[in-house]
């Protein structure tokens, strides 16, 4: 994970996703709230970079992961600042865990670093103390150390790199994680 910076609130967000969806939560008290996000997920992604925000890679598709899931705070359904992009599968793995998971907006740069040539993820002694036991969690909990879904994606963007048809910079704004370790590499000789 890398720290992320919270996107802006698209404009029409209040009166197309906020009013509708907080109308709706007090007309059903109970179910899955409407889903009225997603016709944000596009300024989300923009906001993310198009990388989910928990694995760190480029995410051609993605959804909206309510960081405080809808079923333990209903009341952040329709809250902006509670949307972060996310793989599809890495969100259903999250489910509702919330703050037991780190938030991508307060992760900082230099907690997780990937290991070459093995690309597992794993945190870093910058970690504070009283995080660590969460992003140990966050790790197991979203399988972003070495599941075989995340390993064969890292493995592509490092396959495509080393076979010349990504650059560095290229591979920076795809897996900015890969690219950081291939950096710390070459520094090392």
């Amino acid at each position: 994970m890398i720290c992320f910076i919270a996107p802006d609130e698209p404009d029409a967000f209040e009166v197309n996703a906020r009013k509708p969806g907080n109308e709706w939560l007090k007309c059903h008290p109970k179910g899955r709230p409407k889903d009225y996000w997603t016709a944000f997920k596009a300024e989300l992604a923009d906001g993310f970079n198009n990388l989910c925000a928990y694995s760190v890679m480029y995410e051609p598709v993605g959804t909206v992961d309510h960081y405080r899931s809808c079923d333990n705070h209903r009341d952040q359904a329709y809250e902006w600042s509670n949307y972060r992009f996310a793989s599809a599968w890495v969100n259903s793995s999250k489910r509702t865990e919330d703050d037991k998971v780190l938030d991508p907006f307060q992760v900082k740069d230099g907690w997780f670093e990937i290991i070459l040539p093995s690309l597992q993820l794993v945190m870093t002694d910058a970690v504070p103390d009283n995080e660590k036991p969460r992003a140990k969690y966050t790790l197991t909990r979203l399988h972003l150390c070495d599941d075989e879904r995340v390993i064969r994606q890292r493995q592509a963007w490092y396959q495509m790199y080393q076979a010349g048809q990504l650059n560095l910079d290229g591979l920076e704004k795809l897996a900015p994680l890969i690219a950081r370790a291939i950096r710390k590499q070459q520094a090392a000789g």
